[in-house]
């Protein structure tokens, strides 16, 4: 690695903590996962040192650019760098990193290259950016058959996710620290943890909402009333934190996406509710995937999660069958529930009624009112024909952006 081997070890392996969010008792939120808010990103001066050293390039996809990312910004806290093989194969086979700590799904970088080894150093680069130094510690070829089966309860290549590992990501992993020279660019600003955090009430309740479509009315009756639940706080506030990366094949593109939750933030103008935007690249894993997400906004200083039916969950292209119960998401989160320190806050199943609005579908079977319904088919080819789609369903600024897009 040449003269700078030394200081570039140095610079990889150095503390690398912000200490401004590790203190719940000065800030009043709730702590990063693992007890400290890590981040990755270097000086220019130390990025020119880095830069200085030999290494190899190697061109990251864009889910490869959003788990960069959320790495150096502390979001997948308290990992350092992409995962060791031992780290791998603990959070494949147990949910676990060696620590013991909870991990949802495994965070490692792909690559066929057989000139790529442990003791070199990879420049990883996205879209001509220069994003990180990786020091590459370990190579191996990973059992995918094992990864899929124990990540996604399957090894069907309907499952977008189980696709993905088999035929998207290439045949090593690789694992080792990072350092961070610059974060990805997008048509939409990701605040970082650090960032959010600045804006989040102290000593109040922070929950979570995740979601990875446009958001309609239920969506907005079902975020703002999860305020109310008896496990949060009078004052708490309410994370809208879309994830905006790659997702499955049929959703619509998250550059599109984002402008519905511009013009919509705008709109209803909500002093509860704080906007934000996450850069991660969906897999579709319902259980694990919930956890995943539970981690994420703990590092966000969120201490509620809302846990929808299905959550994170995909059909079977064939048959259209669910590759997970109705509830799976929902139980595997609550028993991971105490060991995070977060809560969950169930989904309300909102039915919209022509008496009295948005209501629980157990009330207006009580009531006997009148539930009226628009499926997502009906949605989208009304969108597409140019009928009016009615307010009750969605708002009209999403619309307009979805159909200008």
């Amino acid at each position: 690695m040449g003269p700078l081997s030394g200081r570039i070890s140095q610079l990889l392996q150095g503390k690398m903590i912000n200490n401004q969010t590790s203190n719940k008792n000065s800030e009043g939120l709730i702590e990063p996962y693992g007890g400290e808010l890590i981040n990755l990103m270097v000086s220019d001066q130390e990025a020119q040192e880095l830069k200085k050293a030999s290494f190899k390039t190697l061109n990251c996809s864009d889910r490869n650019a959003c788990d960069i990312e959320l790495l150096l910004i502390g979001a997948f806290s308290p990992l350092t760098g992409f995962m060791s093989e031992a780290n791998y194969n603990s959070v494949v086979k147990n949910n676990r990193i060696e620590s013991g700590l909870l991990f949802g799904l495994p965070i490692v970088i792909d690559t066929d290259r057989e000139d790529i080894n442990p003791g070199d150093l990879a420049l990883l680069k996205y879209n001509e950016q220069d994003l990180a130094i990786l020091e590459v510690q370990e190579k191996w070829e990973p059992n995918k058959i094992i990864e899929a089966q124990s990540c996604y309860g399957t090894t069907s290549l309907e499952h977008p996710a189980v696709r993905m590992i088999s035929m998207e990501r290439k045949k090593y992993y690789l694992g080792g620290p990072i350092k961070g020279l610059e974060l990805p660019k997008r048509v939409f600003t990701c605040k970082t943890p650090s960032q959010v955090r600045q804006n989040l009430p102290a000593r109040e309740d922070v929950v979570a909402f995740q979601c990875r479509n446009p958001i309609h009315r239920a969506h907005y009756e079902l975020f703002t009333r999860a305020l109310d639940a008896n496990n949060v706080s009078k004052n708490a506030v309410v994370l809208v934190h879309p994830t905006c990366g790659p997702t499955q094949e049929d959703d619509i593109p998250g550059s599109v996406r984002f402008q519905t939750y511009e013009k919509l933030a705008s709109e209803v103008n909500n002093p509860k509710i704080r906007w934000s935007y996450l850069p991660y690249s969906m897999h579709m894993a319902g259980p694990r995937e919930a956890l995943q997400h539970m981690i994420i906004r703990r590092n966000y200083g969120c201490t509620h999660f809302i846990i929808g039916r299905d959550m994170a969950g995909c059909k079977s292209s064939l048959n259209g069958e669910d590759f997970y119960g109705p509830y799976d998401a929902q139980d595997f989160a609550k028993k991971c529930c105490d060991e995070l320190g977060m809560q969950t806050v169930p989904s309300l199943n909102l039915v919209f009624t022509e008496e009295e609005g948005y209501v629980t579908a157990d009330y207006a079977k009580e009531k006997q009112l009148h539930i009226k319904k628009l499926s997502g088919t009906e949605f989208r080819k009304m969108l597409r024909s140019g009928e009016e789609i009615p307010e009750w369903f969605a708002f009209k600024s999403v619309v307009d952006v979805l159909r200008a897009a």
